[in-house]
């Protein structure tokens, strides 16, 4: 579905109240010189998430924040897909680390669900983040773009960068986690590249598609 393309100057609400997810997309967007604007920046309430799908959520998300804000938005729901755990945790990935958000907690519990599974080897562990971005209208229209990276998970944690499951995520190709990678490597993006981690690459379908070149 069309949506009007982003030019430098125009306003954009980021439909998230996630830090961690915040400052990727600020670091994302640094070189379009769009004015954003999160969700948690307006006071708009977090919508409750009903979806079943990364696509529902984010399309709550984004329709929420676009309503609310009378202007474009942009949402992400994202997540932890692990083979061994028949795709948990899933949509409920920000879930499994409970209220208030403790994800020490919920990369033990994965590892804790994965020693239950006997799946101790590397083949045994794989895994893959995948990212999906909603850009709403206040109108109803919205358009999707999905990205994903794929590993393995490994145990104990490692490194203190990125957010969420990162330090115990190694992606294919890489001898250490995000949690263990600076930010421009797990971004690696620009135009022509897609870019290694799964936001980075719904990023750069939706650069692609809706930012004027």
């Amino acid at each position: 579905m069309s949506l009007p393309k982003l030019r430098p100057g125009d306003r954009l609400v980021l439909a998230s109240h996630n830090k961690g997810k915040l400052a990727e997309f600020q670091e994302l967007f640094e070189p379009f010189g769009l004015e954003l604007i999160s969700a948690a920046e307006l006071d708009l309430p977090e919508p409750e998430e009903t979806g079943t799908t990364f696509a529902e959520n984010a399309r709550i998300k984004a329709h929420a924040a676009a309503q609310g804000a009378g202007m474009l938005a942009l949402s992400d729901d994202s997540g932890l897909c692990v083979d061994a755990l028949n795709g948990d945790p899933g949509v409920y990935t920000a879930d499994w680390a409970g209220v208030p958000r403790n994800f020490d907690h919920a990369m033990k519990r994965v590892e804790d669900a994965l020693q239950a599974a006997n799946a101790t080897s590397p083949a045994q562990r794989r895994a893959y983040f995948n990212a999906t971005l909603c850009l709403a209208h206040p109108d109803g229209r919205d358009v999707l773009y999905v990205g994903k990276c794929d590993g393995m998970l490994v145990w104990p944690p490692r490194g203190e960068n990125g957010h969420g499951y990162d330090p115990v995520f190694m992606p294919d190709g890489y001898d250490i986690t995000f949690g263990q990678m600076p930010a421009e490597m797990k971004h690696s993006w620009s135009r022509g590249n897609q870019g290694l981690s799964h936001r980075a690459r719904a990023f750069a379908q939706f650069v692609e598609h809706q930012i004027e070149r």
